[in-house]
């Protein structure tokens, strides 16, 4: 079988190959995209680098077989399968006859602008796809299988080799100052965190994950989203720890001036998975992939300066002390707590714990799973009980890890709300009370008209709670928030 060891040859093909397709061709370090109609054709390089080595006609086959088998499972329909050139370097074709001269792996081409990159900048990402991404990648890391922690995976070593990998890619990018900075707040959060890599590894969070979802790798499909060029070439760098994968969209989110989409990204992820374990080393894992960012940008040159010196900047900013506070949710059902408190959670940077999703967690329920179908009762006493204790157990992680946190609950009697306020008088964090009103009638319409949320209050509901509820105090209402706040 041919074998192209030339870089020059393999250009002469693709060049070829692109102008018979009447082609758009893109070039990176390590492969050549051709744009032709409806289609995208990745070709990979003959290169060896430190990270890869695509020397080997065989090796490029491999690979491309691994690319479409890994990113089939967020793009499935845009992955289409293997297509082999044929011909001469001179006149090649697309499955013809005879030996492969050269593989590619066939894509469908998606439509300019469609990026969450692109759409950011021109102001057209919708809320509704974020939320569509986060389901997305909740799912996606949910189903993969764990790693065998002997298989050394992402091993504290590891992760922490990465991260001071990654800040001497971006050295150029910083002040002297900066530099030192940022590789003592590494050194002492690595040591710090250790112990949690490990036990998350032992635990199976590591799993073969994408590796590399910045916002140029997620795209607006018709009727959902998409997010593909996961890592084929290095396995290492995909088996990792689930919170290092959607750190990434988080971060990126954040360095493009878009926090309020990364809060929101992030919260309806760990609604999906129930990952709050991992939110001490969410920090790390958010300031790694600005590095990284950072680095690359740096690399690709001229016009990239801005690029590099604002993922550093985030790096910067991940870097600074947490300010924890407290946020609880007050008021009746349909009453606009979720919809309050999701306002809060953007502006503040926040982690928001749903009484309603934890709830069916506890009980082993899917987030929008009917209990009642289930034959569980999961609002006895003793169930409402059981869910505000494992909301102020997550709470307090959370807190302690310096994120701000909302208590999204009904919080309608006093010593639930003392707890809430004892938790953090503990703590020493600030404490607010996002207290939310309706009328009576607008309440039932908004129970009725409810679809697709985890809560399961009813209509019937309203009055019984109405009766129970204890009022606020004098002094609980000193920690309101203003209407305008929440």
């Amino acid at each position: 079988m041919p074998n192209i060891h030339s870089l020059d040859q393999a250009r002469t093909l693709v060049g070829a190959l692109a102008s018979r397709l009447g082609a758009d061709l893109i070039e990176t370090h390590i492969s050549w995209v051709l744009l032709a109609g409806d289609s995208a054709y990745k070709i990979k390089k003959p290169v060896r680098l430190p990270f890869v080595d695509y020397t080997a006609l065989q090796a490029r086959r491999h690979f491309c077989e691994e690319e479409l088998r890994l990113n089939s499972r967020l793009a499935p329909s845009l992955y289409l399968g293997l297509a082999r050139i044929t011909g001469t370097r001179q006149a090649p074709q697309l499955d013809g006859s005879g030996a492969a001269l050269e593989y590619a792996v066939h894509m469908r081409r998606f439509p300019k602008g469609a990026l969450f990159a692109e759409q950011l900048a021109a102001g057209t990402l919708s809320s509704l796809d974020v939320d569509r991404l986060a389901a997305l990648l909740a799912d996606f890391h949910n189903s993969q299988a764990p790693a065998e922690p002997a298989a050394g995976f992402a091993r504290a070593e590891a992760r922490h080799t990465a991260a001071r990998a990654a800040l001497q890619g971006a050295l150029a990018v910083a002040s002297p100052a900066e530099q030192v900075q940022l590789h003592d707040w590494i050194e002492a959060q690595a040591a710090a965190l250790q112990s949690l890599w490990t036990q998350r590894r032992h635990a199976g969070r590591v799993r073969e994950c994408h590796g590399d979802l910045h916002l140029n790798n997620v795209v607006s499909l018709a009727g959902g989203v998409a997010a593909f060029d996961g890592i084929e070439f290095d396995p290492a760098l995909r088996w990792i720890d689930v919170l290092d994968d959607i750190a990434f969209p988080v971060m990126d989110f954040m360095a493009r001036g878009r926090a309020d989409f990364a809060w929101r990204l992030l919260n309806h992820w760990l609604d999906g998975t129930g990952d709050h374990a991992g939110l001490p080393a969410l920090r790390f894992s958010l300031l790694y992939r600005a590095l990284v960012r950072a680095h690359v940008e740096h690399l690709n040159g001229a016009g990239h300066e801005a690029d590099a010196r604002r993922y550093l900047d985030t790096a910067l900013a991940l870097a600074q002390p947490g300010q924890p506070r407290l946020f609880i949710t007050h008021g009746l059902p349909g009453s606009g707590k979720t919809f309050a408190s999701q306002r809060v959670l953007e502006r503040e940077g926040a982690i928001r714990l749903r009484s309603d999703v934890e709830r069916k967690r506890l009980f082993g329920l899917s987030m929008l799973a009917d209990s009642r179908a289930s034959g569980l009762d999961v609002y006895t006493p003793e169930a409402t009980a059981r869910t505000y204790a494992q909301l102020f157990r997550l709470a307090r992680g959370s807190l302690e890890a310096g994120w701000p946190v909302i208590l999204d609950a009904a919080f309608l009697h006093r010593d639930e709300r003392a707890q809430a306020r004892a938790l953090a008088g503990d703590l020493g964090v600030p404490f607010s009370i996002i207290d939310c009103q309706a009328p009576p009638q607008e309440l039932r319409e908004r129970l009725q008209a409810r679809r697709g949320d985890a809560s399961e209050a009813t209509v019937e509901l309203l009055d019984p709670l109405r009766l129970s509820a204890e009022p606020l105090t004098g002094d609980e209402l000193r920690h309101v928030l203003p209407a305008s706040s929440s």
